[in-house]
């Protein structure tokens, strides 16, 4: 596997940085990695968008990212790292969540998400819809969630 350069299939260093054919699809090192910041429309290509602005959502969180990827029943999983490119340390924007595309023979977990592009395009359209996105008091009072319209007008505004 080594040639005589040290290297390893073009990268410097041992086994942690290398692919190994013994790892399964179904390891999670093997799943894919998604930070809110790539579907954040705040966000500049730059600073980490991956995709069209248009398709993005404003400032998702890794727990709206996870509660839309297990309703379309996906394998998922959160891990507390921050993203490179995050210039805040702040624990709103901390998250990387983890998604298992393919089984161990190599087929489809969802034929629905083929690609990576695939479940960012789902997450701009779904995030949205989400009901703590739907009604903005809900977070400071979940109980007023299911009280209907009279909760929408003219409250405290934002905080």
């Amino acid at each position: 596997m080594q040639s005589s350069s040290g290297m390893v299939h073009g990268y410097p260093g041992g086994p942690g940085l290398q692919w190994s054919p013994d790892k399964k699809h179904s390891d999670r090192e093997r799943w894919i990695c998604i930070y809110p910041a790539y579907i954040n429309n705040k966000k500049t290509l730059a600073q980490g968008r991956k995709i069209a602005k248009e398709r993005c959502v404003e400032n998702p969180t890794h727990q709206e990212i996870r509660d839309v990827l297990v309703a379309a029943g996906l394998k998922v999983g959160v891990e507390n790292k921050l993203y490179s490119r995050e210039r805040s340390k702040e624990m709103l924007y901390r998250g990387r969540i983890r998604i298992q595309l393919k089984n161990d023979d190599g087929s489809l977990c969802n034929d629905g998400f083929p690609t990576r592009e695939s479940i960012m395009y789902h997450l701009g359209d779904m995030i949205p819809k989400l009901k703590s996105r739907q009604n903005k008091s809900s977070g400071e009072a979940p109980q007023q969630a299911s009280t209907g319209t009279k909760g929408k007008g003219k409250g405290k505004g934002r905080r």
